[in-house]
């Protein structure tokens, strides 16, 4: 068996996911191919996570492959986050996890749904309503959730959704109907209204704005083919960081494991798994440092985290659901946490001293990122409780 230590997967990090110094390129599309997606439940880690990867760092670089080229597109896919990727990756996510994600989503809806004294038939309803958000679009052009309701006051009900849960919420049901044609890949979300790390965005029909569906992949196709991507970006990794990352059940893991034939290799945490022929020997990168945002896809990429974060530091660089916030590497493993504070400054705390060379390279690191950032400021949507003290003591 093939064996890797906790340092070797570290230099293997650094190579794939670009974040030594010679291995910075300016093509968006493939820094978020080289994570295979970015994180995009708060809309600033996907410019930050590629502008540390860039070697010539630029916001602007990112919103025209994101709204111009539409060579990254965001999508919801595994454990029903939304993220950003290639669309050929989109593809590749939506039959092999999306797709289940949208069917669970519709039947809930569905439910609720049928409560309601509006709504006669919910199915039927629900498939009018899209079809009514569709010609809207076409004919009025990109619109946010706001002015869809506005215009189509008539889809705007409030329904009631988790009636058998503790915290039931009347929801108004064409944020519903949104919601869910994103899942099922029949919109897909634009620009957004304000800055780039406001959340509130312009809903278009995906086939006016990539040209082709995201659609058509079955399960049994796009899983071993994302899985072999992501091993080729993450592996070694163990089953069950596989199964956590992919939102997957632990047989579906195993199945396409074996459809692809993936080499298994030893590691501190036990047995793991590379992609088939993907287990040379990774060259040490030498010293590095980087500062990550929130939910930065290295940060997030694994489940089983020893190898590269102290266990008695997650609580404090990690919140309680498991989201991480913006953090300090050197040398593939996490050493502190960071924030900017209100005028734009950035402030760090470390869990241990570095080397006088990594000191260096994490001055450089934190000029360089107030150089792009410039006057905007980020505040991380998901904060650890580094970030909040931080920002305490700010």
């Amino acid at each position: 068996m093939i064996r890797f230590s906790a340092e070797e997967r570290r230099w293997r990090l650094a190579e794939r996911h670009r974040l030594t110094e010679s291995l910075r390129i300016d093509d968006v599309a493939a820094i978020a191919d080289g994570l295979v997606a970015l994180h995009s439940s708060d809309p600033a880690t996907v410019h930050m996570s590629v502008l540390v990867r860039m070697s010539k760092p630029s916001i602007g670089a990112v919103e025209h492959a994101l709204y111009e080229q539409r060579s990254i597109v965001r999508h919801h896919a595994m454990r029903r986050t939304l993220w950003v990727m290639t669309p050929a990756v989109a593809r590749l996510a939506h039959g092999a996890a999306t797709a289940k994600v949208a069917r669970a989503e519709r039947k809930r809806t569905v439910a609720a749904l049928v409560g309601s004294t509006d709504i006669k038939d919910a199915d039927t309803w629900l498939d009018d309503a899209f079809a009514e958000v569709i010609a809207l679009l076409q004919a009025e052009g990109p619109l946010t959730t706001r002015a869809i309701g506005h215009a189509l006051p008539h889809l705007a009900i409030p329904v009631t959704f988790g009636v058998k849960t503790k915290h039931p919420a009347a929801i108004n049901a064409h944020t519903k109907v949104l919601q869910g044609a994103g899942f099922a890949a029949g919109l897909v979300r634009a620009q957004p209204t304000g800055a780039w790390t406001s959340a509130e965005y312009l809903w278009v029909p995906t086939e006016d704005w990539l040209g082709q569906p995201i659609t058509g992949r079955t399960e049994a196709e796009a899983a071993p083919k994302l899985l072999d991507l992501w091993l080729r970006r993450f592996g070694p990794a163990t089953e069950t960081d596989i199964a956590w990352w992919f939102g997957w059940t632990a047989g579906l893991t195993r199945k396409t494991l074996t459809a692809i034939d993936a080499t298994v290799a030893d590691v501190d945490e036990g047995p793991a798994y590379v992609a088939s022929g993907d287990a040379a020997p990774p060259d040490d990168p030498g010293p590095w440092v980087r500062l990550l945002p929130g939910l930065d896809a290295t940060t997030m990429g694994w489940k089983k985290r020893d190898w590269y974060v102290d266990p008695a530091m997650v609580p404090r660089f990690f919140d309680r659901n498991g989201n991480a916030g913006p953090t300090v590497w050197a040398d593939g493993q996490i050493v502190g946490g960071w924030i900017q504070r209100p005028d734009g400054k950035i402030s760090i705390e470390l869990a241990r001293e570095l080397s006088s060379t990594h000191q260096l390279l994490l001055d450089e690191a934190i000029d360089q990122l107030q150089l792009v950032l410039g006057d905007a400021v980020v505040r991380p949507r998901f904060p650890a409780p580094v970030q909040k003290d931080l920002f305490d003591r700010a």
